[in-house]
């Protein structure tokens, strides 16, 4: 192969792009977009924040505000880039003449219609809590417990042990933490509005992107509120992913572009990929593979080693910024610290076992999905970044078969969270679709047609059609959350108050344990907490003995080996371990530093000594390939080793007992 590429076709771009940015235009915009959609979404959170809407579970009014503010954002974006649109229909020129301030409207408009999609779908929604989509279930619990250490530190740490690098990504939460310590807010009160504000914000950039790409406000707009509507309903719950998959389509383009010999696109792939790492690893993989089938292809049918070399350009510098995330835990595996396997992927659900066809669902987005089929494949050959998108279609399927045949190895690549940028991709390629068939259309009109209102009167009744589609499917996105935005009311915060003013569960005397164990001098950022209240360490930045489960643990903390001395402990505290002296030395001997406090579920004053159960503690089991893929096994410890007042204090809270050691 050579090195100097021959010429090969310039991307099949549409024929009047007069939207399209310059370089510099895209980076300005690009930033604008990103800061005024975080800020739009910040002040309407804010705003919301001090309302007093009733609750979502309890109430219609919620749904209802909802749905209005939904109507009036797709309502104005329909009129302002239908008039854009007509502007440049009946113009002469390469650029329509506009009056200044309605091109600055319409750019306000478009650029912001995205963050105000997520405020009316997701955060009015949530208006009346302080907790987040799904509240604090088991996932949620892990990512609340992680943004909250990012809360108490501008260092690179596990979410549960004590010095310690993280496993997972930390740039969502590290970001979040910032916001945290700005606002004076604790890490779970935080996520509610962090997650608001970095979807919005990623959702907005999506415009100039798109703009440069497609050059055309319209559809660039059209593709950011489709990307924003499905991303609501398939990924709202997971933010640091959802952010990452927006972004998917576009990489594919990109990649098209920077192995093409664009070192823009190339400079873009290196940023993208490289917060993508930082953030969401998952989709990183794909998006990287997805980028390298392309380069390969590029490489082999041009016969030139130049898209390998942006290859690699792209590869060592997206890498150079993931570092800033994973090197010290890389660091710390090469140095030869003691670790376990990674089972994080050791999850398999029902949705993972089938390949998603969302091109056959009975709905407005199965439809678009359904015409990006359509396209992709019509246009396959015929235009270059559709063919991307289209390869890029093919590497997601291939990574959920590949998923699925890997369960063989004891293990999965998670493809069941490909689904989201599946249908991403299939609804992107739809509008595109949709674009290039109305500018194909009209041209093939008679040119008499296009004078007398014909491709007016076209446009506008294409323009009623998608607005109404897009109006049923966004205005349907609390309902398809309902579950887990119900979860935001009923579960208990770290107020121990529950948004939907019901009784609260036992997380509401989370409080007194605090006052408890701080008043033996034990503040929660020095100490380590054996428990299996897995909220409590998501709602207080306490260090835990052990990780809540396996799939969440730091291959560095362990998991397994904690596991097996928590569990010795235990049952040794009935017998050789019962004096209190002799169980406080076995604490000490082991290899990790010793919980200070034990947090345990029992009664401290009815303890039965001919039959004692002792308090109560859980062990997680990691049971893969079984479903479900966890099991909790409970774990009694002997009072009596702790009756030693000298080396333990004990106190009732609630259904708690709490066991803080002295000294």
């Amino acid at each position: 192969m050579s090195t100097a590429a021959p010429p090969h076709p310039a991307p099949a771009a549409a024929p009047d792009a007069p939207d399209r940015l310059t370089h510099r235009a895209t980076l300005i915009a690009a930033l604008v977009a990103l800061v005024g959609g975080a800020a739009a979404a910040f002040v309407a959170w804010w705003a919301l924040d001090r309302t007093s809407l009733p609750a979502f579970n309890t109430s219609m009014v919620t749904r209802a505000v909802a749905t209005a503010g939904t109507v009036l954002i797709l309502g104005l974006v329909a009129v302002f880039l239908t008039w854009w649109v007509f502007d440049r229909d009946r113009a002469t020129g390469a650029r329509p003449a506009r009056p200044r301030w309605r091109v600055l409207l319409t750019y306000v408009i478009a650029y912001l219609a995205p963050a105000g999609l997520v405020v009316t779908a997701v955060a009015v929604p949530l208006s009346a809590s302080r907790l987040y989509l799904d509240g604090m279930q088991v996932d949620q619990e892990f990512r609340t417990q992680f943004l909250g250490r990012m809360a108490t530190t501008w260092a690179n740490q596990d979410m549960n042990y004590e010095d310690m690098p993280t496993y997972y990504p930390l740039g969502w939460f590290w970001l979040g933490g910032r916001m945290a310590m700005a606002l004076g807010m604790p890490g779970w009160e935080v996520y509610q509005p962090w997650a608001v504000v970095s979807i919005a914000a990623a959702a907005s950039l999506l415009v100039p992107i798109w703009q440069r790409l497609t050059g055309s406000l319209p559809t660039a707009t059209a593709i950011a509120l489709t990307t924003t509507a499905v991303t609501l309903v398939m990924a709202a719950d997971e933010p640091y992913a959802a952010v990452i998959a927006m972004m998917v389509p576009a990489m594919t383009v990109l990649a098209r572009r920077a192995v093409a010999g664009s070192w823009w696109a190339v400079g873009a792939m290196v940023v993208l990929l490289g917060i993508s790492a930082s953030f969401y690893t998952l989709y990183t993989g794909v998006a990287a593979l997805t980028t390298v089938v392309i380069a390969l292809i590029a490489a082999l049918s041009r016969r030139s080693w130049a898209p390998v070399v942006r290859l690699v350009v792209i590869g060592v510098g997206s890498i150079l910024i993931a570092l800033i995330s994973w090197g010290p835990y890389l660091w710390a595996e090469l140095s030869g610290q003691p670790s376990e396997s990674a089972v994080a992927p050791n999850f398999l659900p029902e949705e993972g076992t089938q390949l998603p066809v969302p091109f056959l669902a009975l709905s407005v987005i199965g439809l678009l999905c359904l015409i990006g089929l359509i396209h992709l494949i019509v246009s396959f050959r015929g235009h270059l970044d559709v063919r991307a998108m289209g390869i890029g279609a093919i590497v997601f399927y291939g990574w959920s078969l590949a998923s699925m045949l890997s369960t063989l190895l004891n293990t999965t690549l998670l493809g069941f969270r490909i689904d989201a940028i599946i249908a991403l991709q299939l609804a992107t390629a739809g509008v595109l679709g949709l674009a290039t068939l109305r500018r194909v259309g009209l041209q093939r009109l008679p040119a008499e047609r296009r004078v007398d209102g014909t491709a007016r009167t076209v446009t506008l009744v294409g323009v009623v059609l998608i607005l109404l589609g897009g109006l049923h499917y966004a205005q349907q996105i609390p309902t398809r959350n309902e579950d887990a935005i119900d979860h935001a009311y009923t579960d208990t915060d770290g107020y121990g108050e529950r948004a939907d003013r019901f009784p609260p569960d036992a997380a509401s005397h989370y409080e007194d344990v605090v006052e408890e164990i701080s008043s033996h001098g034990h503040e929660p950022t020095d100490t380590v907490v054996l428990t299996d209240e897995n909220r409590f360490l998501a709602f207080y930045p306490y260090y835990g003995f052990n990780a809540f489960t396996s799939h969440y643990a730091n291959p560095l903390g362990t998991f397994n080996a904690r596991n097996d001395v928590i569990l010795e402990w235990g049952l040794q505290s009935w017998d050789e371990l019962e004096d209190p002296a002799d169980f406080a030395a076995a604490l000490d001997e082991a290899p990790w530093r010793a919980p200070d406090v034990f947090l345990f579920r029992g009664e401290l004053d009815e303890i039965d000594e001919d039959d004692p159960e002792g308090w109560k503690t859980h062990l997680a089991r990691d049971l893969f390939p079984n479903q479900p893929n966890v099991r909790y096994d409970a774990l009694f410890f002997n009072p009596a080793s702790f009756a030693d007042e000298s080396l333990w204090a004990t106190a009732q809270i609630g259904p708690f007992v709490v066991v803080t050691r002295n000294g």
